[in-house]
């Protein structure tokens, strides 16, 4: 991993069990969320799409001009994109025609891009690495990506792929204890494994969301897409009140 320069402030959280906690539950929250303004609010996925960006370029304005890491900042960002993510990912799944396999493989080569150009430019990209407007900048645009590209490939999963949305949990969460496993127990690039948990992350998140709100002749719980965003928006509001948040740990030379 490249080493931050000299008095360089994260403004990104620690990676703990703590922070994968609140990733999950953020973008559950983010497929309910835009679930219910695009189809409960019946604004539609390109209204919604274009409300939920708004949202999510102020966000990323906010973090970017904060002077330090502040917890709800970040966290209001990492929501912002879940929520426009599922959105759009909709619109281009459903409107557009593009299919679950279509947007999946589409957004997979955006997010591959934006790493490949992030590390062309900036030489890592590590969480330690962003210290900087600039890596920031990649940082959330890669995130962006990847929470996108999770929507529709937790879609194609559950229902192309005939998983459903229990099977789907299981299929991507046992994915994620793999990756686990292998940072536990392996020499594995940390980096790597990183990445790959958050965009894991997604897909299983979008698959309990709409598990929590689909109808039950469709496999789910049928709950109210307002009433299991709020108890979702409940649960990480006490994660950032009742622990201590700490940015991740700054590296000099």
């Amino acid at each position: 991993m490249s080493k931050a320069t000299d008095g360089a402030v994260s403004k990104v959280p620690q990676v703990t069990l703590l922070f994968w906690t609140i990733k999950i539950a953020a973008t559950t929250l983010g497929e309910t969320g835009g679930d219910a303004v695009s189809m409960s609010m019946d604004l539609g996925y390109l209204t919604a799409t274009v409300i939920f960006a708004a949202i999510f370029f102020a966000a990323v304005g906010f973090q970017i001009a904060a002077r330090r890491f502040h917890p709800y900042i970040y966290w209001g960002t990492i929501i912002a994109t879940t929520t426009v993510g599922t959105t759009l990912a909709d619109f281009a799944t459903r409107d557009l025609g593009i299919g679950y396999a279509g947007g999946s493989l589409l957004l997979l080569i955006l997010l591959l891009a934006s790493l490949g150009i992030w590390y062309r430019t900036m030489g890592t990209v590590s969480v330690d690495s962003i210290v900087s407007p600039r890596s920031e900048i990649f940082y959330w645009v890669t995130i962006m990506f990847s929470q996108t590209l999770g929507t529709a490939l937790g879609d194609w999963t559950a229902d192309t792929a005939g998983f459903g949305y229990t099977g789907a949990a299981v299929l991507f969460g046992g994915t994620l204890l793999l990756v686990a496993a292998a940072y536990l127990w392996t020499a594995a690039s940390r980096t790597v494994l990183f990445w790959a948990a958050f965009v894991l992350t997604r897909p299983l998140g979008a698959v309990l969301g709409d598990f929590l709100d689909k109808p039950i002749d469709h496999g789910g719980l049928a709950l109210s897409r307002y009433s299991a965003s709020a108890v979702l928006a409940a649960f990480i509001l006490l994660c950032l009140l009742m622990f201590e948040h700490r940015p991740a740990a700054e590296r000099s030379h």
